[in-house]
This record gives C-alpha cells, structure tokens and sequence, in this order.
C-alpha cells in the first residue's frame, strides 16, 4: 500500500510538467503563421513586378519587329527625296511616319520610366532595381537617334534595353 501511495504522488508532482511542456510547443506555430502572409505579399509583388517586366519585353519586341520594316521603307523614301525624286505624297506619308515613330518611342521611354519608378519604390523590388536602373536611358538614347534620322540605330538601342529586361527578369524567378 505505501508503494501505491508513493506512486500516486510521484503522478501527481509529474502532471504539471506534462502540462507545461505542451504549452511550449503551441508558440513556435504562431510565429510561423504570422510571417506566412508576409513572404505571400513579398512574392505576389515579385509576381506582379515580373509580369511588368514581361509586357514590356513584349511591347519592345513587338515595336522593333515593327519598325524594321518601317526603318527600310524610310530609308528608302528619304533618298528619293533627297534625289528631288518623291512626290509630295510622298514626302507627306514620310514625315507623318517619322513623327509616329518618335511619338511612340516616347511612350516607351515613359512606360520604362515608370517601371523603373515603380522598382524603385517598392521595398520588395528594390533588390532588383540595381539591374534595371537606365534602361528608360537607353530608350531616351532610342529616341535621340530618331530625331536624328538614324531609326536602325534606335531599334539596336532598344535591343539593347530588352536584354537588360530579360536579365532582371532571369534574376526574379
């Protein structure tokens, strides 16, 4: 009977230790849970910054696939006016052509400058914003190069602008 009694007591001294040690591992669950929808916002805004960078690697590509055939018609209506051989028709639909060109390459610039400013300002993207930074410079180097005529150079600028794009989107995955 006194080894029962003994027993007893050793069970009931050993209860709340049980107890204890239960409570302890309730915490670490809680912690983890917390910083759960912390690392979800950072990769939906990695997410969402990487789709920006894939629009305008498409647009980009789109437009220089476009303006090399562009480029060529140019050319060659620039030097039939330069031989005084183009009708006023012609050099009209030229200058009108031109103009769109460099309208559209400011769009670019502007839609390059603002992914960078997006970048910038975002705490989860600046990590990447060292990668993209002037990339809307090589668009605006873009657009010097069609005031001044030179569209084939303008459309190795912005190749030169996508590439930067595609390593910053390399880096993000």
């Amino acid at each position: 009977m006194r080894k029962l009694l003994i027993f007893a007591v050793l069970c009931v001294l050993l209860l709340p230790v049980g107890v204890l040690s239960q409570s302890k591992k309730r915490t670490p669950t809680r912690r983890t849970r917390a910083a759960a929808p912390a690392a979800e916002k950072a990769s939906e805004a990695e997410r969402t910054g990487a789709t920006e960078i894939a629009n305008q690697i498409k647009n980009l590509t789109r437009f220089i696939y476009l303006l090399g055939g562009i480029a060529k018609g140019l050319e060659q209506s620039d030097g039939a006016i330069r031989r005084k051989e183009a009708s006023p028709a012609l050099i009209e639909s030229t200058e009108a052509s031109k103009a769109k060109v460099r309208a559209t390459l400011q769009d670019v610039r502007a839609g390059l400058d603002k992914l960078e400013i997006d970048f910038r300002g975002n705490p989860q993207l600046q990590g990447y914003y060292y990668k993209l930074a002037g990339v809307a410079d090589g668009a605006a180097k873009a657009e010097q190069f069609a005031a001044a005529g030179q569209f084939d150079q303008a459309g190795r600028s912005l190749l030169g602008v996508i590439g930067r794009l595609t390593d910053v989107l390399v880096d993000m995955k």
